[in-house]
């Protein structure tokens, strides 16, 4: 019988950015959903982009053909085969550069939003539950809190938000029951956004929600 065993390694991880870090007084991380690749997902941000604000979007570890043995690549950030140390290596890369960007801004205060998108959603919470992690805003989108973590991961500081889209494919409606029933027996405040769409980022609706909730 085989005995399974671990060694730590380097590998490159990927990240792309929009706007000057240096100068942002808002910066954004946001992690994209399943099969997506970074340099595409924070295309959908282009719409916020100003003199003030960056965008950060790390890229999952795994790459996959997205059809057969070739053609377009997607990421993912894990799947259930090893999972722990699957999570335990997106968590250390995402706090590696969560740090370094912070130490890269000039600013004293500096607005941090961090965006969980589907997949990057259940990535997010998880690495924010085993790090130390600050941020103003944390935005859940077209995603779920994932059941195996506490709530207690959020800071009492930070802005929580949950926002879907009214016939996302992926949230069935027993998905939202439970997931409402979760905020509702958690001592978080978690506000709620639903809008007309699908399982996406839509546009005008990005724009809308961060001139309302003062994201940007």
């Amino acid at each position: 019988m085989s005995t399974k065993h671990n060694i730590t390694v380097s590998k490159t991880a990927n990240y792309y950015t929009l706007g000057n870090v240096k100068t942002a007084k808002t910066i954004w991380f946001v992690l994209h959903g399943y099969g997506y690749l970074a340099e595409f997902f924070i295309k959908k941000f282009e719409p916020i982009l100003n003199n003030e604000t960056c965008v950060i979007a790390p890229e999952a570890l795994s790459r996959f053909y997205l059809n057969g043995f070739s053609g377009r690549i997607g990421a993912s950030w894990m799947t259930k085969h090893q999972r722990i140390e699957e999570i335990e290596d997106y968590s250390n890369y995402l706090q590696s550069l969560y740090e370094t960007i912070l130490t890269e801004n000039n600013n004293n205060y500096t607005k941090i939003n961090i965006v969980g998108f589907s997949q990057g959603g259940a990535t997010a919470c998880r690495w924010l539950a085993s790090k130390n992690v600050w941020c103003t805003n944390f935005i859940l989108w077209a995603s779920v809190f994932p059941d195996d973590i506490n709530f207690n991961f959020i800071k009492p500081n930070t802005n929580t938000t949950l926002i879907y889209g009214n016939q996302d494919e992926f949230l069935t409606e027993e998905r939202i029951a439970l997931l409402r029933k979760q905020i509702e027996d958690s001592k978080i405040d978690v506000n709620v956004i639903t809008f007309d769409g699908k399982h996406d980022i839509p546009k005008e609706v990005l724009v809308e929600e961060s001139k309302k909730n003062s994201w940007n």
